[in-house]
């Protein structure tokens, strides 16, 4: 298997719609916010559950206007997507970041993340942020593991939905 990352144009526009696939919900990341820096410790959960976002169906037309779309690539199948946008600030905005079930564990993230941080720096920006909800430990831990710090957490963003409890923690990475 050899993994191929590039900016996804007109041509593979299809690409951009890789079908979300469940992960597994087995704990939260806890931020703690003291003498002016931020911390995290983590809460695993007594049971294991599963959790898979709903298809976003996106357009490509629509939002290619201030996106740019990265594509990791087995062969000729888009195994892994990444969604960047301009932002008015210098971070670029991860707006989605998801890795086909069997491709996960084999360093296809970290390839995405690695083609971002050339395109931010290309576009003259400071660095990626993002957000991960408490409870999807996997994606938290990775945007640790990739270098991402946590820059705040907002507490208010699910109240009154079916998401009710759960929280966004916003993690930046400086390139």
């Amino acid at each position: 298997m050899r993994i191929e990352v590039r900016v996804i144009d007109k041509e593979h526009s299809a690409d951009i719609r890789i079908p979300n696939q469940s992960f597994p919900l087995f704990g939260r990341m806890i931020p703690v916010y003291e003498n002016e820096q931020w911390s995290y410790k983590t809460e695993l959960f007594s049971e294991v559950s599963e959790m898979c976002f709903p298809d976003e169906n996106y357009d490509f037309d629509t939002l290619s206007k201030n996106s740019i779309f990265v594509g990791a690539y087995d062969g000729d199948t888009c195994v892994g997507l990444a969604i960047l946008q301009q932002a008015w600030f210098k971070y670029m905005y991860l707006y989605d970041l998801k890795v086909n079930r069997d491709y996960r564990r084999m360093q296809v993230g970290t390839m995405l993340v690695e083609k971002m941080k050339v395109i931010a720096r290309e576009n003259h920006y400071n660095g990626i942020y993002t957000v991960g909800q408490d409870n999807n430990l996997v994606a938290c831990n990775f945007y640790i593991k990739s270098g991402f710090v946590i820059g705040g957490l907002d507490t208010k963003v699910y109240q009154g939905t079916s998401q009710q409890g759960k929280k966004d923690i916003l993690f930046y990475l400086d390139i």
